[in-house]
C-alpha cells in the first residue's frame, strides 16, 4: 500500500486492506486497485480489492457471529453505537479530511456530513432499547396473542461514493442496534472513508464479525454469490435505478429482505407568492449540497413565469458567485466531480439543453485544467422535454423551466419515473397540504431545501426504491416479526 497523508489513528497502512472476522488482511492473491484524487487524478494511495472468495469469507464470519451478536444485550448494543459517536466527533476534523481527498467536496462539507452522518449512530444507540412487541388478548378471548421482534440476520450492504460517511452510518447503525451482521461494500472510488469508519468501531467494542468491508471492483460478481447463498437474509443498497433492479431481481431465488435507495429527479416548485429570496436560499441548499452530486438534489426548478426571471437571476449571481477549486483550499465553495465520466454527461446535458433554446445565466462551459471540474450553472427557459429535466444530472445545474398553475405545476413534477425528494416554496397553507398529498413522492420540503434529518423517514416511490432509513422506521427494515399464541391458562 502507497502512503497517504492522514493520521495513523483513523487509517494506518493496515487498515487500507480487509476486515475479515476482526482481522485486517490483504485480499486473495494479493491484489489492489488505485484510489484516485478527483482534483487532479493522481492516485493517492492503493486499497486491497476483494476477490469474490474474499466476499464469501466475509458471510461467512458475519454467520458465525450472529447469534451471539443477536443474544448481546440491546444495551450494550446501544452502548457501542454511542461509543463509536464520541470517536467520530473527536476525529471530525480528520475524518472530513480524508472524505474530501477520496469524494472531492470540501472540507466545510465533509464536516457537515460527518456531523450528519454520525447522528445515524446517536439515533439509533437510543432505539436498540426500544425495539418491543406487544401483548393482547385475542379479540374473541381464550388465548393471548404475543409479538417478538427479531433481527433479520447477515445483511449485506453496498453504499455509494457521494457520501461515503453517511451512507454507511445510516445502514449500520440500524443494523448493529437491531443485532444484524453485516458485509459491506463501499464504493470503489470512495472506500478509505468506510475502512476508517470499520477502525473506529472496532475502538467503540464491535465484537469480531458482526461488521466486515470488502473494498472490491468486483461490485456485480461479488452481489451475485453473496445473493446466491441462503444464508445471507437482507440486502440494502444506495445507487442507481439500473443497479438496484439488478440486485432486487438477485434477491428473489432466497427472497431476500431487500432496501432500495435508488435514483431522484427533484422537482423544486417556486409559486407566484413565494419568498423568491427564500426560495433562492433553499435552491442553493438543495442544488449545491455535494456539487449536485446528490439523489436528493434539486434537479428541476419549476418556477411561476411571473417570478422566473427575478428567481433565476438571484440564484444565478449566487451560483456565480462560487469559487471552485480543490475541496481542501481555503476559500473553495464547489470542488470537483467523482470522475471524467460524470464531467461528460453533465456536459453533454447542457449542450443539449442550450440547443433546444435554453439561456445561459451563469456558467455552462466546462472548466479546463487538471481534475474533473465543472462551473455551477443556472439555464433559463429549459425546453420542458429537454434530457436535463429527464435525467438525474448529478452536477452543479439548475435548469429553470416555468408554468401557470398549481395543475400544471403537479403535472410536470410527477411526470417522471423517480419518486424521492420534492420541495415546495409557498406562502399559501392550503396549498402546502395540497401539493403534500398530491406529489408523488417520499419527502417534500416546504419552504427548506434541507430535508434530510436522523429522525425522519429517508426514502422514495416509484423508481425511487422502497424501504426507508432514518427515524423510528429505519430500526424495521432489520426486524422480524415473530407471534406466539398462548392459551389462557
Amino acid at each position: 500500500m502507497t502512503g497517504l497523508d492522514v493520521p495513523s489513528t483513523l487509517l494506518a497502512d493496515e487498515h487500507r486492506g480487509l476486515l475479515v472476522a476482526g482481522r485486517w488482511r490483504e485480499a486473495e492473491g494479493g491484489e489492489t486497485f488505485d484510489v484516485l484524487d478527483p482534483a487532479d487524478g493522481s492516485v493517492l494511495t492503493r486499497v486491497a480489492d476483494a476477490s469474490v472468495a474474499d466476499a464469501r469469507e466475509a458471510l461467512d464470519a458475519a454467520v458465525a457471529a450472529q447469534a451471539s451478536w443477536a443474544a448481546t444485550a440491546p444495551r450494550e448494543r446501544g452502548e457501542i453505537l454511542r461509543s463509536a459517536f464520541e470517536l467520530i466527533r473527536e476525529r471530525t476534523d480528520d475524518l472530513a479530511r480524508l472524505m474530501s481527498l477520496e469524494m472531492g467536496k470540501t472540507v466545510a462539507e465533509a464536516t457537515g456530513e460527518v456531523g450528519y452522518g454520525n447522528e445515524f449512530f446517536r439515533w439509533y444507540s437510543e432505539e436498540a432499547v426500544r425495539i418491543h412487541g406487544r401483548w393482547m388478548q385475542a379479540p374473541a378471548g381464550g388465548s393471548r396473542l404475543l409479538t417478538l421482534k427479531k433481527p433479520v440476520g447477515p445483511c449485506f450492504f453496498v453504499t455509494p461514493w457521494n457520501f461515503p460517511l453517511a451512507m454507511g452510518t445510516r445502514k449500520i447503525g440500524p443494523a448493529i442496534a437491531a443485532g444484524c451482521t453485516m458485509v459491506v461494500k463501499p464504493a470503489a472510488q470512495t472506500p478509505l472513508t468506510m475502512l476508517a469508519l470499520a477502525r473506529i468501531l472496532g475502538e467503540a467494542g464491535l465484537p469480531d464479525g458482526v461488521l466486515n468491508v470488502v473494498p472490491s471492483t468486483r461490485a456485480g460478481e461479488m452481489s451475485q454469490a453473496l445473493q446466491g447463498d441462503d444464508r445471507l437474509r437482507k440486502v440494502s443498497f444506495t445507487g442507481s435505478t439500473g443497479v438496484g433492479k439488478v440486485l432486487v431481481r438477485q434477491s428473489a431465488d432466497q427472497l431476500q429482505r431487500v432496501s432500495m435507495e435508488l435514483g431522484g429527479n427533484a422537482p423544486f416548485l417556486v409559486f407566484a407568492d413565494a419568498d423568491v429570496d427564500a426560495a433562492v436560499d433553499g435552491a442553493m441548499v438543495a442544488k449545491m449540497r455535494n456539487m449536485g452530486e446528490a439523489c436528493t438534489a434539486a434537479n428541476r426548478f419549476l418556477v411561476h413565469s411571473s417570478v422566473a426571471e427575478e428567481f433565476a437571476d438571484k440564484l444565478g449571481k449566487r451560483m456565480g458567485a462560487l469559487t471552485v477549486g480543490r475541496g481542501q483550499d481555503e476559500g473553495v465553495d464547489v470542488g470537483p466531480l467523482i470522475d471524467a465520466k460524470a464531467v461528460e454527461s453533465v456536459t453533454a446535458l447542457v449542450a443539449g439543453a442550450v440547443e433546444g433554446g435554453a439561456k445561459v445565466v451563469c456558467g455552462g462551459t466546462p472548466l479546463g485544467g487538471d481534475g474533473w471540474f465543472y462551473p455551477p450553472t443556472v439555464l433559463l427557459d429549459v425546453p420542458v422535454g429537454s434530457d436535463l429535466n429527464r435525467q438525474e444530472i448529478f452536477g452543479p445545474v439548475a435548469p429553470v423551466t416555468t408554468f401557470e398553475t398549481e395543475d400544471e405545476a403537479v403535472e410536470r413534477a410527477n411526470d417522471t419515473e423517480y419518486g424521492l425528494a420534492s420541495y415546495v416554496y409557498t406562502r399559501d397553507l392550503s396549498r402546502t397540504i395540497r401539493l403534500a398529498e398530491r406529489l408523488d413522492f417520499g419527502m417534500v420540503g416546504v419552504n427548506t431545501g434541507l430535508i434530510s434529518n436522523p429522525a425522519a423517514p429517508f426514502g422514495g416511490v416509484k423508481a425511487s426504491g422502497f424501504g426507508r432509513e432514518g427515524g423510528f422506521e429505519g430500526i424495521e427494515e432489520y426486524l422480524e416479526t415473530t407471534y406466539v399464541a398462548l392459551p389462557a391458562g
